[in-house]
């Protein structure tokens, strides 16, 4: 993912947490606000008690990719993904899924 679809500071995922938009399903909680750039920024956020690196890294892998496949529909917001236990043991299909089912209900996803 290039830089500037990244977010990675503290103090803006500080900023997007505070503006208290967000949906939940038992897989995922996504935070989202506006942004003045022409294109979403993304932010990912998995847990230590999520599991060793590597299934940490996979996680991360596979929010990369559900939001690659999106990323022309989510125009104008940054978007912090946090990731559930839920999540671990999902294939790539159910994780697509679940990752639609939450764009869809904070409607960033038209």
């Amino acid at each position: 993912m290039k830089k500037e679809y990244r977010i990675k500071k503290s103090s803006d995922f500080d900023s997007i947490i505070r503006k208290k938009k967000s949906f939940a399903n038992r897989q995922f909680v996504i935070y989202f606000k506006e942004n003045e750039l022409d294109h979403m920024r993304l932010g990912i956020s998995v847990s230590k008690k999520l599991g060793k690196a590597y299934k940490r890294n996979k996680l991360k892998r596979y929010v990369r990719e559900c939001f690659k496949i999106r990323k022309d529909f989510i125009k104008n917001y940054d978007v912090i993904i946090i990731v559930r236990k839920g999540a671990v043991d999902l294939s790539f299909e159910d994780f697509d899924k679940s990752i639609n089912h939450v764009l869809k209900g904070c409607k960033l996803l038209r």
